[in-house]
């Protein structure tokens, strides 16, 4: 059962703000209070990603402005804190990722990584864009109607040989009913497929009158 697979480049910013690698410490402030974003690529040459600095890079001058950090944080803390180019305060090599990977490739990289926002590089490493833990969002806002069409058409559509049910959406949670408790031996199967949809945010499995867990 085929499943809508949105891809990086279907979501992210293809206008993406950056800083060279000599760009400054009042520089890099500047361009984030006015783009309004947490986090920069920095790029040298015609545009490869060497790192990225962010906030968290920029705060660590202030954050032992009045105090030495522990032991545990030295050499790197103080090396940042003293630091006033992109080169020295970015974190290198930085977590990017490749316009064809799917959302959900995207959303596990932030969560593993710990980052709010990663550029987007082609296969040469060049920045193409960026994308945001917003960006990955969007597929939640596709209409209930272009959902269930989906569903009907990729995955119930799919079905061999033809089962009879009846697909609803409402605020992106899909309710499938199926009349005949033969069929009940689908619903695992069924709810995965369903939950493969982008923009599905659950789903809810009926037979008859009855309630089917989905897990």
């Amino acid at each position: 059962m085929p499943a809508s697979q949105y891809t990086v480049s279907d979501v992210m910013t293809h206008t993406a703000v950056a800083v060279g690698r000599k760009a400054s410490y009042k520089e890099i402030v500047e361009v984030l209070h006015q783009w309004k974003v947490s986090a920069l690529p920095v790029l040298e040459g015609e545009g490869r990603v060497v790192g990225v600095v962010s906030e968290a890079d920029l705060l660590v001058k202030e954050q032992f402005r009045h105090a030495e950090p522990a032991p545990a944080e030295r050499p790197d803390a103080l090396f940042k804190a003293g630091a006033v180019l992109a080169e020295d305060l970015m974190s290198s090599p930085a977590v990017t990722v490749h316009p064809a990977a799917t959302v959900s490739e995207a959303a596990r990289i932030m969560a593993r990584k710990g980052v709010k926002r990663l550029p987007v590089v082609n296969d040469v490493g060049m920045l193409e864009g960026v994308v945001s833990r917003g960006d990955l969002l969007k597929v939640f806002l596709r209409p209930d109607e272009e959902i269930e069409s989906e569903i009907r058409d990729s995955v119930l559509g799919e079905l061999t040989p033809p089962v009879h049910v009846e697909c609803s959406v409402d605020e992106g949670v899909v309710t499938l009913l199926l009349h005949r408790r033969s069929d009940s031996g689908l619903v695992p199967l069924l709810a995965r497929a369903v939950l493969a949809v982008e923009g599905v945010v659950d789903v809810r499995m009926r037979l008859g009158e009855t309630v089917v867990t989905a897990s």
